[in-house]
């Protein structure tokens, strides 16, 4: 199930003995949980602590969400929502059948039109509610939850209560303390857990499991991927070799990160490394500033810029080896658009190739490039793809003498938004 890293130069040349000594370190610090901002290294080992009794209780929710309602409204914004976001649309079909359980989004935003629309449409579903907030008091969720409640208080009446699913601190905040009036069901959002890493907490693993997907199987990826990469071998350990080259490509003046895929079944898992390595690394004048494009649609917009623009960026492709679906171009009679010299190849194996073609352009054109393989599209390997890449970024992050787990410069805006509509206290 490795994660396999492959770099367009030689790897084993990139690390110094001085390095070497310093990745050790990291390691055990990570590991020992004694690095900086250990309060939040809780999720290193989190895979490996559940029980089979969390996640039975996960599970009877979810099959209670499933038996009596058509749509589950997830409230949550950044790591609230962008983690099983990332699982839910990695593991879905496109076009889902009417009978299959709707999972919808808000409060990762603030719209009037977004909410009044939803709001309408859910008039003629059964519906649920999982707000998911440490504090209750993060704007945007708490904008969406004080309309969305009220929907439901109106709608539904001394129902709503058990229609309303609250995953918070579990000491305290305005949320716990309302769900402990209202009697709502309540999940814990671990204290040592922070937003961005919490994807296999219940705040990822209840929306999850209510579409149907297979959570001890995510779990289990997880796992797979903790238990490899406690083992700390430079040439071995997929975290390590992918942060040893992102912090070599920075230091020779790449500053941006594209990841690429032509599977559009990552675009998500794209947003969320991009929150993941965003927030962790892009502190005190430093880090790589995390991008995406999805090929080969993009080939046709910012592959131009990709190709001759200015040299400040570094590709990653994520790449999955197995096809879960996929069509064989067949031979047509008149051949008119020229397409029979394709005859007998999947569209999987197209991308390969497409791959290959991109690869080796944009190589050429100056772009330095890592490939990250994963063999095949499944609850095992996502979960498993997910937990590499917080490690990787956690030690992404000690690399350049950065805490990975605080974001001061979210805080920023936040106090000046608040000034400007004179919140009390600011």
């Amino acid at each position: 199930m490795n994660i396999s890293v492959n770099y367009s130069e030689d790897y084993q040349g990139l690390v110094s003995a001085e390095l070497h000594e310093k990745l050790q370190a990291i390691h055990e610090g990570i590991q020992t949980k004694t690095s900086t901002g250990s309060d939040f290294l809780g999720w290193v080992n989190w895979p490996s602590s559940l029980t089979p009794e969390f996640l039975q209780d996960i599970k009877v929710t979810a099959d209670r969400i499933r038996s009596n309602s058509e749509v589950l409204v997830v409230i949550g914004i950044g790591g609230s929502y962008l983690g099983s976001k990332a699982v839910l649309e990695a593991l879905s079909t496109p076009f889902q059948k009417d009978d299959h359980l709707e999972v919808i989004f808000a409060g990762q935003l603030v719209s009037g039109s977004y909410l009044k629309q939803l709001i309408a449409y859910l008039d003629s579903k059964e519906v649920t509610l999982n707000v998911i907030s440490k504090s209750g008091t993060t704007t945007e969720p708490a904008i969406a939850f004080r309309f969305l409640r009220q929907y439901m208080e109106e709608r539904y009446g001394e129902e709503s209560a058990s229609r309303i699913i609250v995953t918070t601190d579990e000491e305290k905040g305005a949320l716990l303390s309302l769900a402990k009036e209202k009697g709502y069901k309540r999940y814990v959002v671990p204290g040592d857990i922070g937003g961005r890493y919490s994807v296999f907490t219940a705040v990822g693993l209840l929306p999850i499991a209510a579409a149907g997907h297979d959570i001890e199987q995510l779990i289990a990826g997880a796992k797979k991927a903790e238990e490899e990469l406690q083992v700390f071998d430079i040439k071995s350990n997929a975290a390590v070799k992918y942060a040893v080259i992102r912090k070599h490509l920075y230091d020779k003046g790449y500053p941006v990160e594209i990841m690429a895929t032509f599977d559009e079944k990552l675009t998500y898992v794209q947003e969320w490394w991009k929150q993941l390595f965003g927030e962790s690394e892009g502190k005190e004048g430093k880090g790589i500033f995390p991008a995406s494009v999805l090929y080969s649609t993009d080939l046709h917009s910012l592959g131009q810029y990709i190709q001759d623009g200015k040299r400040m960026l570094f590709e990653t492709f994520l790449m999955v080896e197995k096809a879960s679906d996929d069509l064989t171009v067949f031979e047509a009679e008149d051949n008119r658009d020229e397409l029979n010299y394709l005859s007998g190849l999947t569209l999987h194996d197209f991308n390969k190739a497409c791959h290959e073609a991109t690869a080796s352009a944009h190589l050429a054109g100056g772009v330095p490039q890592i490939t990250l393989m994963m063999e095949q599209l499944d609850e095992k390997h996502i979960g498993h793809l997910l937990y590499f890449y917080m490690m990787a970024c956690a030690y992404s992050a000690y690399l350049l003498d950065i805490n990975p787990f605080d974001q001061p410069g979210v805080e920023d805006y936040k106090r000046n938004i608040f000034k400007i509509l004179k919140k009390p206290g600011y």
